[in-house]
């Protein structure tokens, strides 16, 4: 699996956030990601990510849904070597008082993309012990 953050979007974002009146504690400490697979657990490129885009942040937290309900989720802070797993809920209730649904599609629609992998046996991580099989489903041929 791969990630990839268009970085002129990420600094769109802040700036739109800052012009509002927000500080990055806000709205920038939190990275909501899903699987694909049946594997909540954090990936090697995901721990790269973390590490690379909030490695700087006084505390961050990095939380993974899984295709079937499972989750993973994290708090990293600034001077600790080690991060603390936290407990999750989820609610899956349709809509809450702040939300909205229809510009939150759009932006869905508009932002994410899907990013055809090369095939599993190309993986240079084949062979680890730790590769998450069940993650790199899409990627067989059908």
């Amino acid at each position: 699996m791969t990630v990839v953050f268009d970085d002129a979007a990420v600094a769109d974002f802040f700036d739109d956030q800052i012009d509002a009146g927000r500080h990055p504690e806000q709205f920038g400490r939190i990275w909501i990601h899903t699987h694909p697979g049946f594997s909540a657990r954090p990936s090697q490129v995901d721990v790269e990510t973390f590490a690379r885009v909030f490695g700087n942040c006084d505390w961050a937290v990095m939380f993974i849904l899984a295709r079937n309900g499972a989750t993973y989720a994290e708090l990293k802070r600034a001077g600790s070597p080690k991060t603390e797993k936290l407990s999750v809920g989820i609610d899956f209730k349709p809509e809450f008082a702040a939300s909205n649904q229809s510009a939150w599609e759009a932006e869905y629609l508009q932002s994410v993309r899907e990013e055809l992998l090369p095939p599993l046996w190309d993986q240079p991580d084949w062979f680890d012990e730790e590769f998450a099989y069940s993650e790199q489903w899409p990627v067989f041929p059908t």
